[in-house]
């Protein structure tokens, strides 16, 4: 009986010993693993490009103005969006009047410009400019009949032009700033319908406006007058906000571009329907367009 007893007693505590035994090998297994994540790609998708607001007063054809869809087209905008493909990033125009399109800049409503501007002195004071993309001149329209064959013609007559443009700036020195003969439009289309109407004599404005107004508007009956001598060469320049060299680097990268690859040249033709003439020698920053 002893002896019975002594083996339930050994079989028992060899049973608890290996169960203890099991435990204590059971609180050291470390934990499974957890389940193995997706592999990450090899490399992330590169971001999208940013989009910057352009500013431009979209009733200057054919440089910036709207379809009959009220979409912004024009040279300016075939321009500067192949400038923005080539110089890696995105821009989204937005019709901004002529009035208040410099504070629009320089509050931070607009990223940058692109409407007819003349590069001055006085501008690179509140903004920066990129190089030139466009050479222009001023050019007087008249009816077929006048007898204006320069520009000193106009000191007395009744001249219309586009509020703070270059136009204006030269019209003002020419009669002076209290001159009430001196009409001023918010649009320079407007000015040249004042003209059609017998309203004003003549409208001083850049070439490539007045030029393709009186070629789509025949029955207006306008002659151009050109005045080398009285008018500095101008040139057109992106506007960006004074300081933002990132940007500028940008858009002069795309700009030398399109520039090289014909890509200027195209749209060049594409809206004046001729080649674009050689590149004129920069003209004196001080000269006064849009």
């Amino acid at each position: 009986m002893a002896q019975h007893d002594t083996r339930r007693f050994l079989k028992a505590a060899g049973t608890l010993l290996a169960t203890l035994v099991l435990a204590a090998c059971g609180k050291q297994e470390a934990p499974p693993a957890p389940a193995a994540s997706a592999a990450a790609p090899a490399s992330a998708a590169a971001p999208a490009p940013k989009v910057y607001v352009v500013g431009t007063d979209a009733a200057y054809a054919p440089f910036e103005f709207q379809n009959e869809k009220g979409e912004i087209v024009g040279f300016s905008v075939d321009l500067l969006t192949a400038v923005a493909e080539k110089g890696g990033f995105q821009v989204k125009f937005q019709n901004t009047p002529w009035e208040g399109i410099f504070n629009a800049l320089g509050q931070g409503d607009r990223d940058l410009l692109i409407s007819s501007i003349t590069i001055t002195d006085e501008r690179k004071q509140s903004m920066d400019f990129s190089d030139p993309y466009f050479d222009a001149i001023q050019l007087i329209a008249v009816k077929e009949s006048s007898k204006v064959a320069k520009f000193d013609d106009l000191k007395k007559a009744k001249v219309g032009v586009q509020t703070g443009t270059t136009g204006d700036e030269v019209v003002t020195k020419l009669q002076g700033k209290t001159a009430s003969t001196t009409k001023r439009f918010e649009s320079t289309p407007l000015a040249l319908k004042e003209l059609e109407a017998g309203g004003v004599d003549a409208v001083v404005a850049d070439n490539g406006v007045v030029i393709h107004y009186v070629a789509n508007n025949p029955g207006a009956k306008f002659k151009t007058v050109a005045d080398t001598k009285s008018f500095a060469p101008e040139q057109y320049g992106i506007a960006v906000k004074k300081g933002n060299a990132e940007l500028l680097a940008m858009v002069n990268k795309g700009l030398a571009a399109v520039k090289a690859d014909g890509t200027y040249a195209a749209i060049y033709k594409k809206t004046f329907g001729t080649e674009p003439p050689a590149a004129a020698p920069a003209a004196p920053a001080s000269a006064a367009s849009n």
